[in-house]
């Protein structure tokens, strides 16, 4: 029955990558691409990193500085607007974002900023993507080249308002001139060579390797230069190279009633019990293992480690196995074939006394409760 269902799941997969091959749509691997998704609304404007973070959902500052996003709530003061910030109109759609890509040199605070995110799935060595994102240009502000994308393993969290020190896999050699309020398309290709799943958007070259013009609208008297970010995409290129399924991959885990299997690559909001999009890949896993073994009930059982109030570990820990049970029952598995439950710090499977080994303690795991 093992080798059945693995060549069950084979043979899912290899449809899908058939499906790609055959000229099939490419999915756009960031999520919220366009910055129209919300967590909140900032009551005024961004000084610092975290308030960037706690308003567009997913996405986040990479440093202490702090980029900016714009929509239908969000007020920008009226001593920024006067220097046109927030006037230009969002290439689609109602929001965008603003990073600052140029200034170190002439003495602009926050003179570098970067917004991260993770993508939906990691990428596959040798494989090439095409990465794009549209960019506008504050009209008083210079206009420059170098500002590009990094992919990294891990997210960046740097506290400094200067430069990151990293070299971008992707970059633009030529000025990129949107004047007014018009869009210019950033558009380039690379092949990954890491894993990584992780991307950085921002300008990673110093002020002296960056060309530089002055503005000839609006102003044009600003010793910085700013650009306004929409629409990002990354997404594979034909020929599509295969992911390759390793060892402890949800697929090659034996089956069996009583079993308890943790879910890997499982993310929520911080402190919160929303799924975030790079969990769908396993859920998607999860899911597909359910539909090919249809007398198969399952509990999905949450875990915290044991920082903060024990009380709210355990609620924290249930509400987020319901997240993924939901998850399950959204894409056709049966409710009653699921439960949910959790507990809190109460059951951990490494010390809590350092962080590398507390979050081994923060995961969601399956029981098969019959096979």
């Amino acid at each position: 029955m093992r080798y059945f269902l693995t060549s069950l799941l084979i043979i899912a997969y290899a449809t899908i990558f058939a499906q790609y091959t055959e000229g099939g749509v490419k999915p756009n691997i960031v999520p919220n691409p366009g910055f129209e998704e919300f967590d909140g609304f900032p009551i005024g404007w961004y000084y610092k990193g975290k308030d960037f973070d706690d308003v567009v959902q997913y996405w986040s500052s990479a440093t202490t500085a702090s980029p900016d996003v714009y929509g239908p709530r969000v007020r920008v003061p009226a001593t920024w607007a006067e220097k046109g910030f927030g006037k230009q109109q969002p290439h689609t759609g109602q929001s965008m974002a603003g990073i600052t890509v140029f200034g170190c040199g002439t003495g602009k605070p926050h003179c570098r900023e970067y917004i991260q995110i993770q993508l939906t799935e990691r990428l596959v060595v040798g494989q090439t993507y095409r990465v794009e994102f549209w960019v506008g240009h504050l009209p008083a502000s210079m206009r420059v080249n170098n500002i590009g994308a990094y992919f990294s393993d891990k997210p960046i969290n740097v506290v400094t308002e200067d430069r990151l020190n990293y070299v971008p896999q992707v970059y633009s050699e030529p000025v990129l001139v949107a004047d007014g309020d018009k869009w210019t398309r950033f558009s380039a290709k690379f092949t990954a060579q890491s894993e990584s799943e992780w991307m950085i958007i921002g300008n990673f070259f110093t002020d002296n390797q960056t060309v530089s013009i002055a503005a000839n609208a609006g102003g044009g008297n600003l010793n910085f230069a700013y650009y306004y970010i929409d629409d990002v995409l990354v997404k594979k290129l034909d020929p599509l190279v295969n992911m390759p399924i390793k060892d402890d991959d949800l697929t090659r885990i034996p089956l069996e009633a009583g079993k308890v299997v943790v879910l890997k690559n499982i993310y929520f909001e911080s402190d919160k019990a929303e799924l975030l999009p790079r969990s769908y890949e396993e859920m998607d896993k999860l899911a597909q293992i359910l539909r090919e073994n249809p007398t198969m009930y399952i509990e999905i059982i949450g875990h915290t480690d044991n920082v903060g109030d024990a009380n709210y570990n355990l609620s924290l820990s249930k509400r987020r196995a319901g997240q993924v049970m939901d998850y399950l029952i959204r894409n056709g598995i049966e409710a009653k074939r699921l439960q949910s439950n959790g507990f809190g710090s109460g059951q951990p499977i490494a010390p809590n006394d350092v962080e590398e080994t507390r979050k081994m303690n923060r995961r969601v795991e399956f029981r098969i409760l019959k096979k």
